[in-house]
C-alpha cells in the first residue's frame, strides 16, 4: 500500500494499490550502457522529459548516471531545477522557454540551456547574476520547430558573440533536431545533417569555438552513426523502446522495456449472450462470457482510441479490452477463465512472459510507443524494482 499526503500534519492515508506501474531500473542501466556502445565514442546524454516518459524523472536520472550517461535532457526549467533539487550536479541541458521565464535559477545553477533567436539570447544575458549562461545555439536543420532557420543564423550567432564578449554567456553548443530519424534510409536525414555540418562551419567562421555538437536522438544514435558528432541524446530507446517500432523490435537492437502495468479486477461478472458493454454499446458479448473490470481508463493515461481490441495478459492467456475505454475503467472479456475480483491483470510488460507490449497498446491506439508510457497519470504509483543489481559502488554524478 502506497501513502496519500494530508494537510496539517495528519497521518498519511494508506494508498490502494489497484494498479502499479513497475520499472526495472536495471533495465535502465542497461539500455543506457548499450546506447553507450552505439555512440562509438560521443558523450551520452539520458533525456529524462516528461516525468522520464512517465518512468519517474528522478529514479530513471540516477540510473542513468549510475550507468555512465554524461549528461541529462530535461525539456523545461522545472525538470532540471527537480533533478538539480535531487542531488544531480552533472550536466543538465534544456532545451525548451517561452519569453518571461525565470532563467536566472538555472542559470545559477550551472545547467545549460539553449537558444534559437536572439531574444532568447537577450533573456539569457538579462538572467545573469554570478555566471555567465552557458548556451547552446539551435539551428533549424528542416524540422521547422524550434531553432533559427539558415537565413536567420547569423544574426542570432552575432547576438551570441556580443553577449559572449560582454561576459554574460558562454556559448558551448550547437545543436538541431532530427525529423526523421525512425526511417534511417530517408534522404531527409542527408539533408539535415548537410544542413547541421553547414551551421557548424558558418559559426566557426564567425570566430565561434562551440565545445558540443548534437543532433542525433535514438534513431540516429542506433541507426546513423554519421550523425553522432561528440553527444547524442537518446530519448526513448533509455526506456528499452525502438524508435523504429516493428521494423526493428528493441530486441534486435539490444534494448530491454522497463515498464511493465498491472491492475487488479474490481469486478467479475457473468454475462449472456448479446448484453453490450460500456459507453455506446460498441460491443456484444457474442456468447455467455466472464468480464473483468480494470480500474484504469483515460483518466489514467489508457488511450481512449484502443477501445475493443487492446491486449490484456490474464494468467498466461490473451484477453481483449472490449467496449470503449472510460474515464477511470475499462471492461476485459476473460471468455471462460476461472477468475475472482482482486485477480491480477497485465496490461503490457516486456514481453518476455507473453504479456502484451507498450507496441501492442501503441498499435491498439493507432499511436507510437512513446505516447503509451508517457501519458500514464499520477493515480498510477510507480514502484521501481531492480532485478540486477549492482555488485559495486555507482558511479555519482560528475562535478562540474
Amino acid at each position: 500500500m502506497a501513502t496519500l499526503r494530508s494537510p496539517d500534519g495528519r497521518p498519511p492515508r494508506e494508498r490502494p494499490t489497484r494498479a502499479e506501474a513497475i520499472v526495472d531500473l536495471a533495465a535502465i542501466r542497461h539500455n543506457v550502457a548499450t546506447l553507450r556502445g552505439y555512440a562509438e565514442g560521443a558523450q551520452l546524454m539520458t533525456v529524462v522529459k516528461a516525468d522520464g516518459y512517465g518512468h519517474g524523472i528522478v529514479p530513471v536520472a540516477q540510473a542513468a548516471r549510475a550507468a555512465g550517461a554524461d549528461w541529462i535532457g530535461a525539456a523545461v526549467l522545472e525538470e532540471a531545477l527537480d533533478l538539480r533539487d535531487a542531488g544531480d550536479t552533472g550536466p543538465i541541458f534544456c532545451w525548451l522557454t517561452t519569453p518571461g521565464e525565470p532563467l536566472a535559477e538555472a542559470i545559477a545553477e550551472g545547467i545549460d540551456l539553449s537558444a534559437g533567436a536572439p531574444w532568447e539570447i537577450d533573456e539569457l544575458a538579462a538572467g545573469v547574476v554570478d555566471r555567465p549562461a552557458r548556451v547552446h545555439l539551435k539551428i533549424d536543420t528542416g524540422m521547422s520547430r524550434g531553432g533559427a532557420v539558415p537565413e536567420e543564423w547569423p544574426a542570432l550567432i552575432r547576438a551570441a558573440l556580443r553577449e559572449q564578449a560582454a561576459g554574460r554567456i558562454e556559448i558551448k553548443g550547437i545543436w538541431s533536431h532530427l525529423a526523421n530519424s525512425d526511417e534511417p534510409k530517408s534522404e531527409v536525414n542527408d539533408s539535415q545533417l548537410a544542413t547541421f555540418t553547414h551551421a557548424i562551419e558558418v559559426a566557426e567562421s564567425f570566430g565561434v569555438e562551440a565545445e558540443f555538437k548534437h543532433l542525433a536522438n535514438s534513431g540516429a544514435t542506433l541507426a546513423l552513426p554519421e550523425t553522432h558528432f561528440n553527444l547524442v541524446r537518446p530519448g526513448v530507446a533509455t526506456y528499452g523502446l525502438s524508435p523504429f517500432g516493428h521494423s526493428k523490435p528493441a530486441a534486435e537492437l539490444g534494448l530491454r522495456p522497463a515498464m511493465t502495468l498491472k491492475a487488479r479486477l474490481a469486478m467479475v461478472k457473468r454475462v449472456p449472450a448479446g448484453v453490450g458493454v460500456s459507453y455506446g454499446l460498441t460491443w456484444t458479448a457474442p456468447r455467455p462470457s466472464n468480464l473483468g473490470l480494470i480500474p484504469l481508463g483515460y483518466g489514467d493515461g489508457l488511450p481512449r482510441h484502443a477501445s475493443n481490441g487492446a491486449p490484456v495478459q490474464f494468467h498466461d492467456a490473451r484477453r481483449s479490452i472490449v467496449g470503449r475505454i472510460c474515464m477511470d475503467q475499462c471492461v476485459v472479456n476473460l471468455e471462460d477463465d476461472d477468475v475472482a475480483p482482486g485477480d491480477e491483470v497485465v496490461l503490457f510488460g516486456p514481453g518476455a512472459s507473453g504479456e502484451p507490449s507498450v507496441d501492442d497498446w501503441a498499435d491498439a491506439a493507432r499511436t507510437i510507443n512513446y505516447e503509451i508510457v508517457t501519458r500514464l497519470g499520477p493515480r498510477i504509483p510507480r514502484r521501481y524494482v531492480d532485478t540486477a543489481p549492482m555488485t559495486g559502488p555507482a558511479s555519482g554524478p560528475g562535478e562540474r
